[in-house]
C-alpha cells in the first residue's frame, strides 16, 4: 500500500450511516487487505482527526450468473471509525 488514499475508498453514506454520524461514527468502504492500523493512520492523516477505536466487515462477493457466464461480485470490506470527542467532524456534502 503505498498511498493512504488507495486504502480509503470512498465514505458510505446510508440512513444507518448518517444516523451514525450523530455520535462521530463515520462509515467507509477501505481496501480488502486493509488492517485496522493502516484504516486508523489513514483516517488520521488524510482529516487531521483523532480515531479512537475502528469495526471492520469483510463481505464476500456474490454468485452471479448472467446466461450461460457466471462468476462472482468483487469482495468488499467496510470500516466504521469512530472518533474522539474532541475531534472536528467531517464533512462529506460541502459547497453545494
Amino acid at each position: 500500500m503505498a498511498n493512504v488514499r488507495d486504502l480509503i475508498k470512498r465514505p458510505i453514506i446510508t440512513e444507518r450511516s448518517a444516523d451514525l454520524m450523530v455520535d462521530k461514527k463515520y462509515t467507509f468502504e477501505v481496501d480488502p487487505r486493509a488492517n485496522k492500523s493502516q484504516i486508523k493512520d489513514a483516517i488520521e492523516e488524510i482529516f487531521g482527526v483523532t480515531v479512537v477505536r475502528v469495526n471492520t466487515m469483510n463481505y464476500k462477493g456474490k454468485f452471479k450468473r448472467f446466461g450461460r457466464h457466471s462468476g462472482y461480485t468483487r469482495k468488499r470490506k467496510k470500516a466504521i471509525v469512530q472518533l474522539s470527542a474532541d475531534s472536528k467532524e467531517l464533512e462529506f456534502f460541502e459547497g453545494a
